[in-house]
Formats: structure tokens, sequence, C-alpha cells
């Protein structure tokens, strides 16, 4: 179980038809309360989806009682009338639940500039509310509704020592970058929680989780992390027992998202230590996470130390300080280079294991950051350049 598994809510997916492939292509979630606290992070993308600009604003008086997800198009560049779309989809749902619009957050994914079938999608929002119910099969369902290019659902749930349970679902399979990534997450609670503080939980795990997931430095138009609490279980957690609950599911998804990007043969955990700062190790990070040279050289099993060291390079000197000549580098636990330059050899690296972990040492002070990536392959090309035809 994943959304469900917290008490106080139901969840349906059905195939509504938006996809001409008839697979599901709609969720619903809806907090059956006894409260409805809410919180969102969405993309920092100028461009934004008009799903996005609706459900910012929605969910600003920290209250939600139910979200819309479908998959099949994004309603993003769709101008006023994507605009329209989105309320009407808000306003048919909260016909049914008995709710203000305002009180339904509304998600898309899909190919941008193509406007919604509506008709299609109410019937759907009308045939997921007959089907609504808790468990797993209605997670399962759910989780699906929302994949685009994935080609795995995501779902993760824990339960705390003080019984609160925490659950989520996502998609998301490329165009991973900061600010989110070309993904939809809906987590939820049955904590007893305010939205101040459901909102602080939030931010601070997107900051270190899905904000530190970096496929191919492509920011989509429609980010969307949205949590839910009911309430249900009456217990009133405290805030750093929340912030760790929310945090580790919010790593799970994202963690699933690395290992179902798009054409992927490594996932690649980019380590940054000894920095002048948290930020600097980040940005270190980061530079290094989105080298094509660096991604390449992963994709052919190469632990090319000299395009890592060279990427770190590129970072300004007044973002990230350090002296080059201190620079070292290991990949898989091989220390490939010390203090600016060769030592063990590359050819003592293994490279088969799925999982590739760069870790670079700016011996600049104490602070560390990390990026989780993944390398770049011809199935990545191959499949992003026929997207939409």
């Amino acid at each position: 179980m994943s959304i469900t598994q917290p008490r106080g809510f139901r969840a349906a997916g059905v195939a509504a038809g938006i996809k001409a492939a008839g697979a599901h292509d709609l969720a619903l979630v809806v907090n059956d309360g006894p409260s409805q606290s809410a919180a969102g992070v969405f993309t920092a993308n100028r461009v934004k989806a008009a799903p996005v600009t609706w459900s910012s604003h929605a969910v600003a008086d920290g209250r939600a009682h139910a979200v819309v997800l479908n998959s099949g198009g994004a309603n993003a560049c769709t101008g006023p009338e994507g605009y329209t779309d989105t309320i009407a989809t808000a306003e048919h749902a909260a016909g049914l639940l008995g709710c203000a619009a305002d009180q339904i957050l509304v998600c898309s994914t899909g190919l941008i500039g193509e406007r919604l079938p509506m008709p299609t999608l109410l019937a759907g929002i009308e045939t997921a509310h007959t089907t609504l119910a808790a468990g797993p099969f209605a997670d399962s369902d759910a989780s699906r509704a929302i994949m685009t290019t994935d080609s795995v659902p995501k779902t993760a749930a824990i339960q705390l020592p003080s019984g609160v349970r925490v659950g989520g679902i996502a998609k998301g399979a490329g165009m991973l970058a900061p600010q989110l990534a070309t993904m939809l997450v809906v987590i939820t609670t049955d904590a007893d929680v305010e939205p101040a503080a459901l909102q602080e939980a939030l931010t601070a795990a997107t900051a270190t989780t899905f904000d530190r997931v970096d496929s191919d430095a492509c920011m989509s138009t429609n980010d969307t992390v949205l949590l839910l609490a009911s309430g249900a279980s009456g217990i009133v957690p405290s805030a750093p027992e929340l912030a760790e609950a929310i945090r580790a599911v919010a790593a799970d998804l994202a963690r699933q998202l690395v290992a179902d990007a798009e054409g992927a043969s490594h996932d690649v955990h980019v380590v940054v230590r000894g920095a002048h700062s948290e930020p600097a190790a980040v940005a270190v990070a980061r530079e290094i996470a989105r080298s094509n040279l660096v991604k390449t050289a992963i994709a052919g099993n190469d632990p090319n130390w000299g395009r890592i060291v060279a990427a770190a390079g590129c970072v300004p000197e007044d973002v990230a300080p350090f002296d080059p000549a201190q620079l070292s580098v290991s990949v898989n636990g091989v220390e490939v280079c010390r203090h600016g330059g060769a030592h063990i050899d590359r050819s003592e690296v293994d490279m088969t294991p799925r999982e590739t972990v760069i870790e670079v040492n700016l011996d600049a002070g104490t602070a560390e950051g990390d990026i989780w990536t993944n390398d770049l392959t011809h199935e990545y090309v191959e499949e992003n350049s026929a997207y939409s035809s």
C-alpha cells in the first residue's frame, strides 16, 4: 500500500480514454479528514502549466480535500483555454465531492502544447469517484494512472513508532532537474498537523531529495509535489519526527525516479565532501552530474576522472572556493585522482554495478552535498527523439 495506508484517504485510478492506448490515465486522491491540511512545492520554471498555476494558488490557504491527476497531456502552454479546463476539472470534482472548487488540486503530465479532451477527462473523474477505495488495488491503480514514460509505478510507505503513517506515489522517468523533476508526487499522512508545519516539513524534504535529482538538466513545466494530512490517527507528532518521516518517503520516491530514468544503464550518486559550504558542495555535485562527458563516460563503463575534475572546475570560485591542486576523486571506492593528479589506475574500478558512486573531496572545508543522476545512453536519445511522434 502507499497513499491509502495512512488512515483517512481513498484513491482510484482509471482508464478514462485520455491516452489512445487505453492505459490508466486519471487518478483521484481524496482526503476524508477529519483534517484536510495540505502543502505543495511546485516547479520554478517560469513557463508553468495551467494546473501548476491553479494548484499553487488553491493550496496557499493550507487546505485541500482532493487531488485530480491525469497523464496523457500536460495542459501546459495552452493559453486561457487551458486554464479554463483546469478550473472545469476542479469544479467537476468539487461537485462530486461536495466541496468548493478551490479545495481541489489538479495535476497533469504529458505532451506540452495540446488541449486536454475535456469531456473524456470529466467522465473519467466520475468513474474514478465511483471506484474510490482504500487498499493496495486502489493505490496501484492510482500510481499507474500518472505514469508517462515510466516503466514501473513508484510507491512508498512507512509507519512511525508513534503510529503515524506516511505514504506516497510518484511519476517521473526523465527531464529530472532541480526544482523537482518532470514528476507528480502525492504524499499522504494521517498525522494531525497544522498547514504551516506541514509546509515546513515538505519544503525541507524536497530540498534534500527531489531537488537533488538531476537526470538531464531539463526543468519541467508541471513539477508538483503535494502533501496531504488527514489527522485521522489523532496523533500529533513532534516536528522532527514528522520532518524525518516525510523526508524518508520523499527520498525513497526520488531514488525510484533515478532508477527508472529513461534509457539509463547506471544510477550515479555524486557526493562532494570537504566543501566550503553545503551550497558549494551541491553546486559542484550538480555540475558533475550535468556533464554529458561524465555521463557518457559512465555509460561506456569508463571511470574517466579527468572529465569529473574538469566539470568541478567549471563552478565559479565565488560559488565554490577550492584549490584544484587539492582535489581528489574516487569512483566506486577507488581513488583514481589525488591532489589534482592521477593516483590508482582507473582500470582498478569496477563499473559493472548498476549504481556508480563518484566521490569528490575539495579539501576546502567540512561541508558536503550530493546529487543523484544517471548516465546518458543511446536509448535516452532514441526515446526522447520520438516522444511526440
